[in-house]
């Protein structure tokens, strides 16, 4: 009688325990979590990767029923937040929009105290913006052309500013360096205001600018757009070539920001934000919003996004590499 009772108490035990850990799993993956969702973003507020957070944000709230906050976590260009996610929640409560530094450019510069394959796993592609090379309207430099005409002429004098060492500025620089065969000078300062000022008093040649900075002093004349990063015209400058367009056709580079989360995450609370991002991505309301802004949403499978973080990896490591680029 005695190992009978040991033998039903041995299975009610293991029973229970089997019970409480599919519930535990089931509450897991719970979507929406029962408590505010934070979304946070590596840069300070009014910049390109905040607006679109904010206006993605909004749709979703509306569409899943749930509070969801943009929490806005500048520093080391991102990298900051990005290994904070990784480390953080996994019960779908947090995701970031993250940016194509932490994630591709960054672990080929500094030791990081995340893996952003290992330990964030990819959602979605949220939106892109290409950069312009701009000059200043006193330049004599009139189009891409002559832009790789004059640094081919002067070897190391002309030079380009960037918002920083490794930045996708500076990156882009050294991209035509390569694909062009010239050898221009990086100018690095603390962000796109102070280059934006230098280069608008003629201190540099030129500056591969975010669009959003650059289209007011190109429409008040003080700037000359000479050629766009990305592999497609843009339609706030629909006039200005590609660098690609014009004689480089595997120069396609965007400022771009992806939706990623802790990889611990379960899978089918990873699927289901793939899911919930890709509607709003594709709504036509936010795609107005996003477009106001000069930003293009490119939702994707969580499967696509992973290859083309790995292929931006290798594209930029390349680089950094080749012209010993440091963090410095």
């Amino acid at each position: 009688m005695l190992p009978l009772l040991k033998k039903m108490n041995y299975i009610f035990i293991l029973g229970y325990t089997l019970l409480l850990s599919i519930s535990t799993c089931a509450y897991s993956q719970e979507f929406p979590p029962k408590k505010t969702i934070t979304m946070f973003v590596g840069f300070a507020a009014g910049g390109g990767s905040d607006t679109a957070a904010r206006i993605i944000a909004k749709k979703l709230s509306e569409n899943i029923g749930q509070s969801i906050i943009v929490e806005n976590r500048p520093g080391a260009g991102g990298n900051i937040v990005h290994g904070t996610v990784a480390t953080g929640p996994t019960d779908g409560s947090v995701i970031l929009l993250g940016s194509i530094g932490p994630l591709s450019i960054a672990p080929h510069l500094m030791k990081l105290n995340y893996d952003p394959v290992k330990d964030l796993a990819p959602l979605t592609m949220g939106v892109a913006f290409p950069n312009i090379l701009v000059v200043s309207s006193d330049s004599t430099i009139k189009n891409i052309k002559d832009f790789i005409e004059q640094a081919r002429k002067n070897p190391g004098k002309i030079t380009f500013a960037s918002t920083g060492n490794g930045s996708a500025s500076h990156l882009q620089g050294e991209l035509l360096n390569v694909l062009a065969n010239i050898d221009t000078t990086h100018v690095p300062y603390k962000g796109g205001s102070p280059a934006m000022i230098d280069l608008l008093g003629g201190r540099v040649d030129g500056y591969y600018s975010t669009i959003s900075s650059a289209l007011p002093h190109i429409k008040s004349g003080k700037l000359k757009a000479i050629a766009v990063t990305s592999a497609k015209r843009v339609d706030a400058l629909p006039d200005v070539p590609t660098i690609a367009e014009s004689g480089y056709p595997s120069f396609d580079s965007s400022n771009w920001y992806a939706f990623v989360a802790s990889s611990k995450m379960p899978e089918p609370l990873l699927d289901r934000w793939n899911q919930e991002i890709l509607k709003v991505l594709k709504d036509k309301e936010v795609l107005q919003a996003l477009n106001e802004h000069g930003l293009y949403p490119l939702p994707s499978s969580r499967e696509d996004l992973k290859k083309y973080i790995a292929k931006e990896s290798q594209t930029w490591s390349k680089i950094i590499k080749d012209k010993h680029i440091t963090n410095d």
